[in-house]
């Protein structure tokens, strides 16, 4: 389930938006990926675990980090709130498309540095594995829209 929902947050869902954006004209390819990486990839992926995690922290800290301590789920259910707030904020992008930008370099850097993490912990697990791919996928998409929009990298 965990693998399914990856999948359609960070690549169909976003696919299919930024090609009906285009498509019909709304936008171009580079603002089409960046709203629709952050409003699936960043927000809605980071609803779909802040939710879980709050629901169900033993399963992040067994399944995903191996941590059989149940004192850990009080970390995962902050780290819940916290993908909760951001993922929460990335959705409402769509809404307010000057937030869109902030959120797309926030993700980038959660997402990066997460997707660093999972290699530091040499990933072991099917979902540490997802985890570090997604991870690493999405703060490479977010990083082409960033650059392509002169918002890192670069002399503004």
């Amino acid at each position: 389930m965990q693998l399914l929902a990856i999948v359609l947050l960070m690549v169909v869902l976003p696919i299919i938006s930024i090609v009906q954006d285009v498509m019909v004209g709304q936008a171009g390819v580079l603002d089409a990926l960046g709203k629709w990486f952050v409003f699936w990839g960043v927000g809605w992926r980071l609803v779909v675990a802040g939710v879980h995690q709050i629901l169900r922290p033993a399963y992040t800290a067994r399944d995903i980090f191996e941590i059989d301590d149940p004192a850990a789920g009080k970390l995962v259910l902050e780290i819940g709130f916290g993908n909760l707030a951001l993922g929460i904020a990335a959705v409402a992008s769509l809404y307010y498309p000057a937030w869109m930008p902030a959120l797309a370099l926030a993700g980038f850097i959660f997402f990066g540095l997460a997707g660093i993490q999972h290699v530091r912990n040499k990933a072991s697990t099917q979902p540490e594995v997802a985890a570090m791919v997604s991870d690493l996928g999405i703060a490479a998409v977010l990083l082409v829209y960033l650059v392509g929009r002169g918002l890192v990298g670069g002399m503004p």
